[in-house]
């Protein structure tokens, strides 16, 4: 490989590291994008110059075609599906590394694949074959194709476990073996299916977990496609994104006070013993008008979104609520929980759709403080996240698990569709608390409503 290539690869490296870096700030993330997006041009361009080269018909095709899909993307995917087209990313990049691996195996049959290179050919097509059909599946809740809660049948847990352990043996035949061709096809098949079965008991609560997770197992198998091809920014990349996947997926865990075995293997939201409504109270329903008043005569209200407002696309009435009030002299903050919505920073990302300062947003451990001296708390499609049961029942599945502590705050008010459980399946004793009003109805037509009410309070 030439200098020019190297130095190309060298300076696309450092500007990914440099855009990973940009990425841990929200007020940095729009830099960061850019040195990510100049490093990956870069990394083409490195890679177009390579004398291994014979074609580039096919090569421009694939750059034409995937330019096409992914503009049109971004054109017309809203942000509020953002969860569902990183979970597509993800199966495209690891469908691409596991492509690579049978087709470097094919061309160089198993006499001149060596321990090393058969190691890595077998770990990228391992990897990438489970996040194809893992990130599939993800897609495929987060689009509602098929319930979000978790789909479970008898034994299943030792059913994968035994498929994994099949899977990795033959995984660890390979590297010693790398003629058996017909065992090679075999473990990318069951890769393949493992994928499905791993994300098919995770509930639609764990998809943050799922989603990290995915985003480092496609890093991983990029970094496996780099050592099978020599390729050093692949490398570099690869093992970037893989790691930094695995961290946010610890971190998203202790958000849960779960661990990820949990997440992996605990069917979480399967079969909850709480207790029904009936026990708890009713529900107090309340009217725009009134709560309206509340609204524009508070001191400091402080809006929770969660993925109701996500999936209402909401978060500009939000924001034009919040503007009104704060034309009036109310002091608006927004609580955001690490796992509200469907992915790491969902929330984050509509917000700043809508405009909202990022110095206006406030993370679970600032804002907890403030609820006892809050008029208002709005929460916006949220459940789980704000249920006390968390705090209060050590008997709740989701026990020790932090939340947002709106319960204390003077009022609250819940927009929801209706009376149905969050994505856990978990009753929210929040809603039967006397200070707690719901609002039923779209998040964003209740949100406009208010916002009329409170201009004209």
């Amino acid at each position: 490989m030439g200098l020019p290539i190297e130095l190309t690869y060298l300076a696309a490296s450092i500007l990914f590291i440099l855009g990973l870096k940009g990425l841990s700030h929200p007020e940095s993330a729009r830099r960061g994008m850019i040195f990510a997006e100049i490093g990956m041009l870069l990394a083409i361009v490195g890679t177009l110059l390579h004398r291994e080269i014979v074609s580039y018909e096919w090569i421009i095709a694939g750059l034409i075609i995937g330019s096409l899909i992914g503009g049109a993307m971004s054109i017309w995917v809203p942000m509020t599906a953002m969860p569902q087209r990183t979970a597509l990313s993800h199966a495209f990049g690891a469908l691409a590394a596991s492509l690579v691996g049978v087709s470097e195996y094919y061309r160089h049959g198993a006499g001149e694949l060596g321990t090393f290179k058969m190691t890595a050919l077998s770990l990228e097509v391992l990897l990438g074959g489970i996040t194809v059909t893992g990130s599939l599946m993800a897609f495929i809740k987060l689009q509602d194709w098929i319930r979000g809660t978790p789909i479970t049948y008898r034994g299943q847990n030792v059913f994968n476990m035994t498929l994994l352990a099949l899977t990795v043996g033959m995984f660890v035949y390979l590297i010693f073996d790398p003629s058996a061709h017909a065992l090679f096809y075999a473990m990318a098949g069951l890769a393949f299916v493992f994928g499905v079965l791993l994300v098919l008991p995770i509930g639609a609560a764990d998809m943050p977990v799922v989603m990290s997770l995915m985003n480092s197992y496609a890093g991983l198998a990029a970094a496996a496609t780099g050592f099978a091809i020599s390729n050093n920014v692949l490398i570099i990349a690869g093992t970037l994104d893989g790691f930094s996947g695995f961290i946010l997926s610890i971190l998203m865990c202790r958000a849960m006070n779960r661990s990820i075995t949990n997440v992996l293997f605990g069917a979480f939201g399967a079969e909850t013993a709480t207790a029904e409504s009936g026990t708890l109270g009713a529900m107090r329903e309340v009217k725009a008008e009134d709560m309206a008043v509340q609204l524009a005569y508070a001191g400091q209200v402080v809006f929770v979104p969660g993925y109701g407002m996500a999936t209402a696309q909401a978060q500009h009435a939000v924001r034009e609520l919040a503007n009104i009030l704060e034309a009036r002299g109310v002091t608006v903050k927004y609580a955001i929980h690490p796992v509200a919505g469907r992915m790491p920073g969902h929330m984050n990302v509509l917000l700043a759709e809508a405009n909202v300062p990022y110095s206006s947003l406030y993370d679970l451990e600032q804002i907890n403080g403030e609820f006892p001296a809050t008029d208002v708390a709005v929460v916006i499609g949220a459940n789980d996240v704000v249920n006390p049961d968390a705090r209060d029942n050590p008997k709740s599945p989701i026990a020790g698990m932090p939340i947002l502590n709106v319960d204390r705050a003077r009022s609250v008010v819940v927009l929801k569709r209706g009376k149905g459980k969050g994505f856990a399946g978990i009753e929210n004793p929040l809603f039967f608390k006397p200070n707690c009003g719901m609002l039923y109805g779209d998040a964003k037509t209740s949100l406009i409503k208010l916002a009329g009410e409170v201009q004209n309070a």
